[in-house]
């Protein structure tokens, strides 16, 4: 049986490649604060007292509109992705050879993550975690979408359910410390039992304060300002438990889900923009005021909190953050696809699904570009900007992206990683450059048909 080819330009789907440049330009946003900050000043406003002016106001517009919404669009995309591969190999090919392909392309993408996390240094790899919970998918290829719809919805309900326990858990721990400390106030015997709650809730307290949290800053950033080797091996162990205790705990149900939230939307024509702008119009606003209202009550719980997990319990009755990052995704999935069946910025669009073309390359070389600004062994800025500032580097980064990826598509078929993953997986070196070069469009992006998916 002779290979299959990977996907062609002719076979592509616009609407999903500019909705994938989106979404790889806009988990940057997300990203930045992990590249540029230990990870204490990312996670928490009073250790740089960044609770006024510009650096507060940066910090809710981020949470409210785009924290977790990007890698949720993402990994929709992905599920779709998945889904568009498939079908055009199982439409050509019998037996195992779709399936052989599908596994080996998950097995390369598991390698490049562990090459993002260990040698290009970024903690915050999302590639390892994809290759691993794609391995699940392939079985529900061909599932109804209201199946996997459900499927979905079971799945972000078990991460709810985690989520919820971790934060009653760490709730409890809170009270059984503090009535161990009202008792010793009151000069009562305390049991071992609860001078163990009474210790453990006063070393949280000390480790959790703004000053205790500066300090392991201050060392994070001396570690980070090691050359390129120094900071390899301080990388190794928190990348070792991200990829393992952090991703199973945190991200595995989720992460699943969101593939199959786009598996059933790709499925239902929501993603190829098949549907009406009036369809896209609704669901622009439902999404919005859902995920918003959200948005605002999970923002608004963190801060009242003083970022301490032990006592959103006493704010939220059950962690809905996968929802939210649900909602808002389709909302701005819907609203980018209202303005493209419109009509309006069909240049952009163009650009945007050029990026979205790379959108492989064009992650993992904003852990490349990251890394040379913000690590010792390139600019060394890691913990000297201002959290507003950090996104003039992401504005800069999006300039370059989309220019890159216009100049590189014009003259390529494929990203530069787009086709060392293409022809790793094949098993065969694929033709890179273009034979003629294509007409600049000036006009309407192309519309979706059917045929594409053949």
């Amino acid at each position: 049986m002779n290979q299959a080819s990977p996907l062609l330009q002719s076979e592509r789907i616009r609407i999903i490649d500019a909705l994938r440049g989106v979404a790889v330009l806009g988990i940057l946003l997300m990203n930045i604060p992990y590249f540029a900050f230990p990870v204490q000043i990312a996670n928490d406003l009073r250790v740089r007292n960044d609770v006024t002016g510009a650096n507060y106001y940066a910090w809710w517009l981020m949470t409210m509109f785009f924290d977790g919404t990007m890698r949720g669009m993402f990994s929709m995309l992905f599920g779709a992705g998945s889904v568009l591969l498939l079908l055009r190999l199982e439409a050509k090919h019998a037996g195992t050879y779709p399936a052989d392909i599908y596994y080996r392309r998950l097995i390369w993408l598991l390698l490049f993550g562990l090459i993002n996390a260990f040698i290009f240094l970024w903690i915050g790899d999302i590639l390892y975690a994809y290759a691993i919970c794609g391995l699940f998918i392939f079985p529900f290829r061909k599932a109804k979408p209201k199946y996997l719809l459900i499927l979905a919805v079971v799945l972000m309900l078990i991460a709810n359910l985690r989520q919820t326990l971790l934060f009653y858990e760490s709730k409890n721990n809170r009270v059984k410390g503090e009535y161990a400390v009202a008792l010793e106030k009151k000069k009562q015997k305390l049991t071992d039992e609860q001078k163990e709650d009474k210790q453990k809730y006063e070393a949280r307290n000390e480790r959790l304060k703004p000053a205790s949290l500066k300090k392991d800053a201050d060392k994070e950033i001396k570690e980070f300002r090691k050359g390129y080797f120094g900071l390899m091996v301080y990388l190794k162990d928190i990348n070792k438990e991200i990829q393992s205790t952090v991703l199973y705990n945190n991200y595995f149900f989720d992460v699943i889900a969101f593939f199959f939230f786009g598996m059933a939307f790709f499925k239902w024509g929501i993603l190829t923009g098949e549907r009406s702008i009036k369809f896209y119009f609704v669901l622009m606003i439902v999404s919005y005021v859902i995920g918003i209202t959200l948005s605002y009550l999970i923002a608004r719980a963190h801060f009242t909190s003083n970022f301490d997990r032990s006592y959103l319990a006493d704010k939220l009755l059950v962690d809905f953050y996968d929802e939210r990052r649900l909602f808002l995704a389709l909302g701005h999935i819907s609203l980018l696809t209202v303005l493209y069946k419109a009509g309006f910025m069909n240049r952009f669009f163009t650009a945007l699904a050029n990026t979205g073309q790379m959108a492989f390359t064009n992650y993992l070389m904003q852990s490349i570009i990251c890394a040379i600004i913000f690590d010792g062994f390139g600019l060394r800025w890691f913990g000297v900007l201002q959290r507003y500032e950090i996104y003039y580097i992401v504005g800069g980064i999006w300039i370059f992206q989309i220019i890159f990826s216009q100049v590189w598509m014009r003259y390529f078929r494929f990203g530069p990683f787009e086709w060392a993953w293409r022809s790793l997986t094949y098993w065969k070196k694929f033709e890179i450059r273009r034979r003629s070069l294509p007409p600049v469009q000036d006009g309407p992006v192309p519309e979706v048909s059917a045929e594409v998916l053949a």
